[in-house]
């Protein structure tokens, strides 16, 4: 039986657990050291930082556990941070009211290397969808083209 998970790896340059690998490399920009932080199966780094020099002043500081965990921790954080920013690109929304309703109109984009897709949708304030068409993801969403959506019945807006 083969098992997919690497055995851990503690050494002085290069330190890592099931998911994660730090690999403390020269930093090309100077004298210095850096440290690459990345998430198995990917091939860039997901975090490349500054890394300590050792007592000597020409090596790097070895890793150890905690600042491993910390390089973990961190990394993670700025994965999470990147994932937040493409959802708050990919997906906006507005609400309105029209005739005491509220009503949430929202745009999903679909990224795709062949062309980006978009939908714009609308809710009542119960979550029922009202309407959902296809729309360029070129297309503004903000107050005034969801209101003119709306008055126009829904209809898909023009390009």
């Amino acid at each position: 039986m083969t098992s997919d998970t690497q055995e851990p790896i503690q050494e002085a340059r290069l330190w890592s657990d099931e998911h994660w690998t730090a690999r403390v490399i020269k930093n090309d920009d100077d004298d210095g050291w850096a440290v690459a932080m990345y998430l198995d199966g990917e091939a860039e780094p997901a975090l490349v930082g500054p890394w300590t020099m050792g007592r000597d002043k020409k090596n790097p500081k070895p890793l150890d556990k905690s600042a491993f965990d910390t390089l973990v921790k961190t990394a993670k954080e700025v994965i999470r941070r990147s994932e937040q920013h493409l959802h708050a690109q990919l997906n906006k929304n507005v609400s309105v009211t029209v005739e005491g309703r509220r009503i949430r109109v929202a745009m999903a984009i679909v990224p795709d290397e062949e062309g980006a897709t978009a939908t714009l949708c609308a809710q009542d304030e119960f979550g029922d969808e009202l309407a959902s068409v296809p729309v360029p993801p070129t297309f503004k969403l903000n107050v005034d083209s969801a209101l003119a959506w709306i008055a126009a019945g829904y209809e898909k807006p023009p390009r």
